[in-house]
């Protein structure tokens, strides 16, 4: 997808710190603590369906991804073992390039295949090369001579917003533990910070249950994107089925992400 100048423009690095500054000032945060916000951030990309877009963004928008539907693969490339759903499938050639800080391939497709309902027996991520010839697959499997049948969630075209996350301990920097310490109600001025921060990096776009590439987790549990782990992807489970409850972290190292050595990515369900 290519977004509008405008969505793209929040994530540059000299309108970042801008708008970071100006909102720290509007919610009277000292600008040192905005500079240490600013160190332990990362950009990210909000994957969110069409009426979550503002109607600047919505006239603008090109599809960059979708949710389950049924997989088209290369020959000789069969639904992966455990028959996972296919959870997402993100055109690559549709990433704004250059907002991430992870390298993702630069064409053709990821397909996401992972359980959401339950905890996944074995979870896959495939890239399917531009210019591939590729089949669309039956949803059916055989067992024993039985034919079974493969859980296919409802196809929803998804659209690209830039977001901004920081990391879970920002706050123990020098300058903001300073400031936390000086009032006890403090901690919802940062509250109210960070906030205001992913609205404008998302051009005030509705991202709360969505799909997120790149950037800190936002885990319910404990983060898994620690040490030489990053986040790939976190897949809400209501931007899949909205009935679905739960959320499915995929991490990586930025070596194996970037040389597309999926198979050592690790997946986490919470819930």
């Amino acid at each position: 997808m290519s977004v509008g100048p405008g969505m793209i423009e929040v994530m540059t690095t000299s309108i970042v710190e801008e708008v970071v500054l100006r909102t720290a000032e509007k919610h009277g945060v000292p600008a040192a603590v905005a500079q240490e916000l600013l160190v332990s951030s990362r950009p990210c990309l909000h994957l969110v369906p069409f009426q979550s877009l503002t109607l600047a963004q919505q006239e603008a928008a090109r599809p960059v991804a979708r949710t389950g539907g049924v997989p088209s693969l290369p020959e000789g490339v069969n639904w992966p073992d455990g028959c996972e759903p296919l959870t997402l499938t993100v055109d690559c050639a549709a990433i704004p390039r250059d907002v991430l800080d992870i390298r993702l391939p630069s064409d053709g497709s990821l397909l996401f295949f992972t359980e959401i309902e339950y905890e996944p027996e074995s979870s896959v991520v495939l890239h399917v090369p531009a210019g591939v010839r590729t089949t669309e697959r039956a949803a059916t499997y055989e067992l024993d001579g039985e034919l079974g049948q493969i859980r296919v969630y409802q196809p929803d075209v998804l659209y690209s917003v830039p977001g901004l996350t920081v990391a879970p301990d920002w706050r123990d920097a020098q300058a903001t533990s300073a400031f936390l310490d000086g009032d006890a109600d403090r901690d919802d001025v940062l509250d109210d910070f960070e906030d205001a921060l992913r609205d404008a990096a998302a051009g005030g776009a509705s991202h709360g249950v969505s799909v997120q590439l790149g950037g800190f987790s936002s885990p319910w549990q404990s983060a898994p994107d620690e040490g030489d782990l990053v986040l790939l992807a976190q897949i809400h489970g209501q931007s899949i089925d909205y009935n679905v409850y739960t959320q499915t972290l995929i991490v990586g190292t930025r070596k194996d992400i970037a040389e597309g050595v999926y198979e050592a990515l690790q997946f986490e369900q919470q819930v």
